[in-house]
């Protein structure tokens, strides 16, 4: 039996892989991709094609989310596989890689496989994860690298806590190079980073607040970088959101040294003004900066120091976060605000298109070596149809994600997704009337 096609016609087709932009079709067969470009209905069409006109919508290649936390097995109340997936897909998100952090962590290849076998189960976004960086995520012994990578894992991270014993790191950072694998750091000196919960500055100073120095993410980046330098292993910095850390990863990639960072949307959408009074669904660690370091984040990625840009999906429930301030736990969900978000970029002229869908897409998959990330003949078919230009507002009640915690609800944005697609098929369509629907002919 033939697989079904499909042929998504007048479609301003986007590939920062192959810096394409232009008009054009595009020809799904099964799973893969079977042809782009232009007039490729124009030659007459077998009749087992269904045809579908995106009138000038975009469709690019479906985003990559190298940092999100599904928060099963151990705390499906506050999102699942399922849920995640769900929101992923409502956010054009066709591929997420799942943080380590879940009870139990993912410290054994025996929960790296109950996780492939629940993205199976649910079909919708895929999921890879990273595997602990040291058991228990309690920064003392490493994990068995070499075997929870044969078993899929992507990388090694200890998740939101950083691996702060030094020796430690290189032995991790060695232990890796010996299989080629990426590690994931959070950017946080603990000792003088926990100390706080606001960055240092007139806003902790005004509302009372503990403060972390904004060099606890400088000190534990340039820690790191030497031991990179000793160990040659490759290393990514996770979430940068200081203009000296990411001066420092600047310095680093022109020497040479196998680094990599990404961002997330709250550090160049967001200052530390967001707080307001007391705001919890702005608690964030690293926690929101200044001003002048959001505008070092957005000339980090103009000038591709900063590679990636990941959701950073923390889901907490009304009770983890509608706490006093000192209370509250960190993190925000963003599976449903990635691309708008990052699309301010482009709508602000900060970026080009191309250069804000690289670091949803192709950067990501390439740092973390997945096929994914880049339209051509025989790739994946995931990908994201969106409307670059509609107009709407951010509703947290409206997230598909079990969890509302994000401080941009009410918050006007500019791009929408209209349809997700994941191995050529269609795991989400937003309802006729929200954004310019594709019509079936």
């Amino acid at each position: 039996m033939s697989e079904p096609r499909r042929l998504y016609r007048n479609a301003r087709l986007l590939d920062p892989a192959n810096g394409l932009d232009t008009q054009g079709d595009l020809l799904l067969e099964g799973a893969h991709i079977a042809d782009l470009g232009t007039g490729l209905g124009n030659a007459g069409l077998a009749a087992d094609i269904e045809t579908i006109d995106l009138g000038g919508l975009c469709l690019a290649p479906g985003l990559v989310d190298m940092r999100v936390q599904l928060r099963e097995p151990g705390a499906e109340h506050m999102e699942s596989i399922e849920s995640g997936g769900h929101a992923a897909a409502a956010g054009g998100v066709t591929t997420m890689v799942a943080l380590p952090n879940t009870e139990p962590p993912v410290d054994d290849v025996s929960v790296v496989e109950f996780l492939a076998r629940r993205a199976r189960e649910v079909k919708l976004a895929k999921v890879h994860t990273y595997a602990a960086a040291t058991k228990g995520l309690a920064g003392k012994e490493l994990t068995e690298i070499g075997l929870l990578a044969a078993n899929g894992a992507v990388g090694f991270t200890d998740g939101v806590k950083a691996v702060a014993n030094a020796l430690v790191m290189r032995r991790l950072l060695a232990y890796a190079r010996s299989f080629d694998q990426l590690v994931v750091q959070h950017p946080e000196e603990p000792s003088l980073g926990g100390a706080g919960e606001v960055t240092e500055g007139e806003i902790a100073t005004r509302l009372g607040l503990p403060a972390a120095t904004p060099m606890a993410e400088l000190i534990m980046v340039e820690r790191d970088l030497r031991l990179v330098e000793i160990t040659g292993a490759r290393l990514h910095v996770a979430h940068v959101s200081t203009e000296a850390a990411i001066e420092a990863i600047r310095q680093a990639k022109s020497r040479g040294l196998p680094v990599t960072c990404d961002t997330a949307p709250p550090y160049f959408a967001l200052n530390e003004t967001a707080i307001g009074d007391y705001r919890t669904f702005a608690k964030l660690s690293p926690p929101l900066r200044c001003e002048s370091d959001r505008r070092a984040v957005i000339a980090g990625l103009r000038d591709g120091t900063i590679d990636a840009i990941a959701s950073d999906h923390s889901p907490w429930d009304q009770d983890s976060k509608r706490l006093p301030f000192s209370s509250a736990t960190y993190g925000i969900v963003g599976l449903e605000t990635l691309l708008p978000l990052a699309l301010e970029l482009y709508h602000q002229s900060h970026l080009n298109l191309l250069d804000v869908l690289r670091r949803v897409t192709i950067g990501p998959a390439g740092i973390l070596g997945l096929t994914a990330g880049r339209l051509g003949r025989g790739n994946p078919a995931d990908l994201v149809i969106f409307d670059l230009d509609s107009t709407w507002r951010i509703r947290t009640d409206e997230f598909r994600s079990k969890s509302k915690n994000a401080p941009f609800d009410g918050r006007e944005v500019r791009g929408r997704v209209a349809r997700t697609i994941v191995d050529g098929r269609t795991i989400f369509e937003r309802p006729v009337g929200e954004t310019a629907p594709p019509r079936s002919q």
